[in-house]
């Protein structure tokens, strides 16, 4: 019982700061655990926490427009927000278990650039910048752009499921518990009401999260395949793919440049009916 107060006064050299050592709790969960002591130990022997490093990126390129997809190491994770969460909404509830399969994810949202050469059109609503994110895409085009630029590609690109989304924003295993997507620092990693201007800016602008993720937090929102709940199922699960279907529509995360900071929480989730758009809704890629 004396081994994780042990390990937390060796690792006082080491630490990125007296806030992480004072809690003991490196990986940021809200507990210190024995994952905090393997996290520190990895420190210690490696210099380096646990899943640093490079992520193993993929690229695509489409008419000379790089997709760049990061894998994501499959995983065990808590989604939905925690009792501690003030801002949190009741859809966010009851936290889960949830373990993926490995995937792939863009490193950022799908830009006008993309959608233009896939689709012939740029249907945003915010223009004059093809390196923004597009926007102003209901669901149902998102389905016919996928279906296209699969023919084009002969990949299987597709929307990332609701579970996916989150663990991605989360960092996945790389994740140090952030409020937002790669920092509780929201100017740091997002474009969203106070900092944006009323308008989308060039994806990968802001720093991005732990996996290499850019604008998860901000810029615009993105559509996920799943139908929306209005809750989540309180059991753990294995690749969840989402209600069978949804009398409000399909499901959407993330924040955007139009709202406040308690929509870019990576909690956050909403839904809308797969032919609405929106001036702050586009997508991201997944595999």
């Amino acid at each position: 019982m004396y081994l994780i107060p042990v390990l937390l006064m060796l690792a006082v050299p080491f630490q990125t700061s007296a806030d992480d050592f004072v809690r003991g709790d490196c990986n940021e969960d809200g507990n210190v655990t024995i994952a905090d002591v393997t996290c520190l130990i990895d420190y210690l022997l490696n210099n380096q926490w646990p899943g640093e490093g490079e992520p193993e990126i993929v690229t695509y390129v489409l008419n000379g427009i790089e997709i760049n997809m990061v894998k994501v190491e499959g995983g065990t994770f808590t989604m939905g927000a925690s009792g501690a969460d003030t801002d949190a909404n009741d859809n966010e509830y009851p936290a889960h278990i949830v373990t993926l399969s490995d995937y792939y994810i863009c490193t950022t949202e799908v830009t006008q650039q993309l959608w233009r050469a896939v689709m012939g059109s740029n249907p945003s609503n915010n223009t004059g910048d093809v390196l923004c994110p597009v926007e102003n895409v209901s669901w149902n085009m998102c389905q016919e752009f996928l279906t296209k630029l699969n023919q084009m590609t002969g990949q299987n690109f597709r929307l990332p499921t609701e579970a996916e989304w989150e663990f991605a924003a989360r960092g996945g295993n790389k994740s140090r518990g952030y409020k937002y997507a790669g920092s509780n620092d929201i100017d740091e990693v997002a474009w969203y009401k106070e900092n944006a201007s009323r308008k989308t800016h060039q994806v990968a602008q802001k720093l991005p999260n732990e996996l290499g993720l850019y604008d998860m937090s901000g810029n615009v929102r993105e559509w996920c395949q799943d139908w929306y709940g209005s809750y989540y199922s309180t059991d753990g699960q294995v690749d969840p793919q989402g209600p069978s279907s949804s009398s409000t529509g399909r499901v959407y995360r993330g924040g955007d440049y139009f709202n406040n900071a308690t929509y870019s929480r990576v909690t956050y989730r909403y839904g809308c009916p797969a032919g609405y758009t929106l001036s702050y809704l586009g997508l991201r890629l997944a595999l």
